[in-house]
């Protein structure tokens, strides 16, 4: 499972939106959004320019 964290994310509405975001990535599964830790996991072949450019689209941002 890949984690990646993510700036920006301060409800559940941001949850689901990153969620749906990463779902729609073509490869990706098994998406696990936690709000506490500002971080994404998810299951999948995608390279990482794909998962922030993905994020970025929906105003959040993936940090190193």
């Amino acid at each position: 499972m890949t984690t990646v964290k993510i700036s920006g994310m301060r409800c559940q509405h941001c949850v689901a939106s990153v969620s749906k975001a990463l779902q729609a990535i073509k490869g990706v599964s098994q998406v696990q959004v936690d709000l506490a830790k500002g971080e994404a996991s998810f299951e999948g072949e995608v390279s990482l320019a794909a998962v922030k450019e993905a994020i970025a689209r929906i105003g959040f941002e993936v940090v190193d």
